[in-house]
């Protein structure tokens, strides 16, 4: 791992994702924090565009920065989708700076948005991991169980409430067929007081 200056405001430091860059001093909007830097390929060169890895980063249709060094200390700088930082991209000096957007405090993780094509190449088949994205997951997974909850609770409810009216209907027809039997055995029984009547 490269030494980092005490005097930089970053440090490389464990993260989510693997490793990161770390804020070791306030860091105010605006500031230029680190500069993006590697070989420089060109995409005329059959050589150069041959090259595949995750650090590439294009300046233009012709330059690309190949960041893979190790001495490029902003590879370690994560994607966020909500990002506190962003590349400041300048094809003519043929240079990339990483500017933050946010005031940046010791010991939050400087994090950029790494475009839409490196999203859907390497990010989006194996799923963001960035903070915004996470948030969104674990929302998902509880609106996901609080359905699938209320579903269950809505069928236990339902199944409650069919028991309900069965059993109360099951009673309606108990009680219809007392009220029969009471009313069949009192017209017996006028029946009977009409025999027993006097002679």
């Amino acid at each position: 791992m490269p030494a980092i200056s005490s005097r930089k405001p970053y440090r490389i430091g464990r993260s989510r994702t693997g490793l990161g860059l770390f804020a070791t001093k306030p860091i105010k909007k605006g500031d230029t924090i680190i500069e993006y830097f590697g070989p420089l390929l060109d995409s005329r060169n059959e050589k150069h565009d041959a090259i595949e890895n995750k650090y590439l980063f294009a300046l233009n249709g012709r330059w690309t920065i190949d960041g893979s060094t190790r001495r490029n200390v902003a590879r370690y700088i994560n994607h966020a989708c909500r990002p506190n930082a962003e590349s400041d991209v300048q094809p003519r000096n043929r240079k990339v700076f990483i500017v933050a957007i946010k005031n940046i405090q010791p010991g939050e993780e400087i994090k950029y948005d790494y475009g839409k094509e490196y999203f859907d190449e390497y990010l989006k088949p194996i799923g963001c991991k960035c903070d915004h994205c996470e948030k969104k997951r674990k929302l998902a997974r509880a609106e996901a169980r609080a359905a699938k909850a209320g579903t269950g609770n809505r069928a236990a409810g339902r199944a409650t409430t069919k028991a309900t009216t069965k059993a109360k209907s099951k009673a309606r027809t108990k009680a219809k067929s007392g009220t029969k039997a009471s009313a069949a055995a009192r017209s017996r029984g006028t029946g009977k007081r009409g025999s027993k009547a006097p002679r």
